[in-house]
């Protein structure tokens, strides 16, 4: 009992660090402003992540196309998740291109990527963001511990506060990604 005690308490701690600096509201506004742009002018939201991160990367897009809270029509997010694709883009060029080699074939300008990666050096993130830049789209970026190589190459970064521990940054993520969706959803 102790230890589910003391893993909630630390998860509120995390929250409480950030919501205590304004300038990650600002950042998450501004990331939806950057979605909501690029969807009223025909452009659609693509996601990438490993892991839970990709996990949470569908969880963004599925929420768009499909339901959140309000009736409305789909949202074009597409989370990069194919495994075909996947196996085939690893197999042939490396793990390290699995996102990048998607985004070659499917980014357009104007386009957004919600990248997401916890410690900001995922090489595969990393090179989907350089591919993403390429292509004039916007950078979106989901990161954690000092935001790694990621942070260097994105439009927008939401950190979230320094832990040793990838859960916890994943538990700012998805609250990130869920105000994101409801930004969006109101705001198209």
């Amino acid at each position: 009992m102790q230890s589910i005690l003391e893993d909630l308490n630390e998860a509120k701690k995390v929250l409480e660090i950030f919501l205590a600096d304004p300038s990650n509201l600002e950042k998450i506004e501004t990331a939806g402003k950057t979605m909501v742009t690029a969807i009223k002018n025909g452009n659609k939201i693509l996601s990438c992540g490993n892991g839970g991160s990709m996990c949470d990367a569908m969880h963004f897009a599925e929420e768009l196309t499909g339901l959140f809270r309000n009736q409305r029509k789909s949202i074009p997010a597409l989370a990069i998740s194919d495994p075909s694709h996947i196996t085939c883009a690893a197999n042939d060029f490396g793990f390290d291109y699995i996102f990048s080699r998607y985004i070659e074939g499917m980014g357009n300008p104007g386009d957004v990527l919600l990248a997401i990666s916890t410690s900001g050096n995922s090489k595969n993130i990393v090179n989907a963001a350089i591919s993403a830049r390429e292509k004039n789209m916007k950078i979106v970026a989901l990161t954690g511990k000092s935001g790694g190589k990621l942070s260097q190459g994105c439009d927008v970064e939401i950190r979230a506060p320094q832990s040793d521990y990838s859960d916890r940054i994943q538990e700012i993520h998805i609250k990130v990604i869920h105000a994101l969706i409801r930004y969006i959803e109101e705001n198209i």
